[in-house]
Protein backbone atom coordinates (compact mmCIF):
# COMPACT_ATOMS: atom_id res chain seq x y z
CA UNK A 1 0.00 0.00 0.00
CA UNK A 2 1.51 3.55 -0.98
CA UNK A 3 2.09 5.87 1.87
CA UNK A 4 -0.19 8.54 1.78
CA UNK A 5 1.20 11.89 1.54
CA UNK A 6 -1.72 15.06 0.96
CA UNK A 7 -4.15 15.91 -1.02
CA UNK A 8 -3.55 17.80 -5.01
CA UNK A 9 -0.04 19.44 -5.91
CA UNK A 10 2.64 20.17 -4.18
CA UNK A 11 2.82 23.70 -3.62
CA UNK A 12 6.33 24.85 -5.69
CA UNK A 13 8.62 27.86 -4.24
CA UNK A 14 7.09 31.77 -4.51
CA UNK A 15 9.71 34.27 -5.06
CA UNK A 16 9.30 36.98 -1.98
CA UNK A 17 11.43 39.98 -1.95
CA UNK A 18 10.83 40.98 2.53
CA UNK A 19 11.56 39.16 5.49
CA UNK A 20 9.82 40.64 8.37
CA UNK A 21 12.43 41.72 11.41
CA UNK A 22 9.72 40.51 13.82
CA UNK A 23 8.12 36.92 13.37
CA UNK A 24 5.23 37.06 16.60
CA UNK A 25 2.76 39.87 17.28
CA UNK A 26 0.76 39.15 20.38
CA UNK A 27 -2.30 41.50 22.05
CA UNK A 28 -1.15 43.22 24.84
CA UNK A 29 -3.01 42.33 28.24
CA UNK A 30 -4.68 39.16 26.62
CA UNK A 31 -3.38 35.80 27.92
CA UNK A 32 -2.65 33.52 25.20
CA UNK A 33 -5.02 31.44 23.47
CA UNK A 34 -4.40 30.22 19.56
CA UNK A 35 -1.48 31.68 17.17
CA UNK A 36 -2.18 31.90 13.54
CA UNK A 37 0.31 30.57 11.35
CA UNK A 38 0.84 33.31 8.23
CA UNK A 39 3.36 32.57 5.57
CA UNK A 40 5.63 34.34 4.07
CA UNK A 41 3.77 34.01 0.77
CA UNK A 42 0.91 35.09 2.03
CA UNK A 43 2.62 37.83 3.73
CA UNK A 44 4.32 39.28 0.75
CA UNK A 45 0.95 39.13 -1.01
CA UNK A 46 -0.64 41.69 1.20
CA UNK A 47 2.48 43.37 1.39
CA UNK A 48 2.32 43.38 -2.79
CA UNK A 49 -1.52 44.41 -3.33
CA UNK A 50 -2.53 45.76 0.00
CA UNK A 51 1.21 48.02 1.22
CA UNK A 52 2.66 48.44 -2.59
CA UNK A 53 -0.83 49.23 -4.48
CA UNK A 54 0.43 46.89 -7.36
CA UNK A 55 -1.93 45.04 -9.78
CA UNK A 56 -2.70 41.09 -8.75
CA UNK A 57 -1.44 40.60 -11.80
CA UNK A 58 1.63 42.37 -11.49
CA UNK A 59 2.09 41.00 -7.77
CA UNK A 60 1.61 37.76 -8.88
CA UNK A 61 4.21 38.09 -11.82
CA UNK A 62 6.42 39.47 -8.89
CA UNK A 63 5.91 36.41 -6.91
CA UNK A 64 6.34 33.62 -9.82
CA UNK A 65 2.79 32.74 -9.20
CA UNK A 66 -0.25 32.48 -11.17
CA UNK A 67 -3.27 35.63 -10.35
CA UNK A 68 -5.30 32.53 -8.82
CA UNK A 69 -2.97 31.53 -6.69
CA UNK A 70 -1.61 34.64 -5.64
CA UNK A 71 -5.17 35.22 -4.51
CA UNK A 72 -5.98 32.83 -2.46
CA UNK A 73 -2.98 33.66 -0.64
CA UNK A 74 -4.20 37.09 -0.15
CA UNK A 75 -7.97 35.57 1.06
CA UNK A 76 -5.81 33.23 3.28
CA UNK A 77 -3.67 35.76 4.37
CA UNK A 78 -6.02 38.40 5.12
CA UNK A 79 -8.66 35.86 6.66
CA UNK A 80 -5.96 34.82 9.72
CA UNK A 81 -4.79 38.27 10.34
CA UNK A 82 -8.57 39.83 10.66
CA UNK A 83 -9.42 36.43 12.54
CA UNK A 84 -6.38 37.03 15.17
CA UNK A 85 -7.26 40.84 15.37
CA UNK A 86 -10.97 39.86 16.71
CA UNK A 87 -10.49 37.27 18.59
CA UNK A 88 -7.23 38.58 20.59
CA UNK A 89 -4.87 35.52 19.17
CA UNK A 90 -0.98 35.45 18.25
CA UNK A 91 -0.02 35.92 15.10
CA UNK A 92 3.01 34.14 13.88
CA UNK A 93 4.88 34.36 10.37
CA UNK A 94 6.86 32.15 9.48
CA UNK A 95 8.11 30.50 6.12
CA UNK A 96 8.02 27.45 3.67
CA UNK A 97 8.93 27.20 0.43
CA UNK A 98 10.15 30.28 -0.91
CA UNK A 99 13.06 32.11 -3.21
CA UNK A 100 14.39 35.27 -1.14
CA UNK A 101 15.32 37.90 -3.87
CA UNK A 102 16.21 40.85 -1.73
CA UNK A 103 14.34 44.17 -1.49
CA UNK A 104 13.72 46.12 -4.86
CA UNK A 105 15.67 48.88 -5.30
CA UNK A 106 12.18 50.94 -6.82
CA UNK A 107 10.28 50.33 -3.74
Amino acid sequence: MRERRGRGRRKFARWISYIPPVNTYSPVGVPYKRSVIVTYSELEAMRLVDVLGLTQEEAAARMGISRKTLWYELKSGRKKVTEAILNGWNIEIRGENYYYRGEEQNE
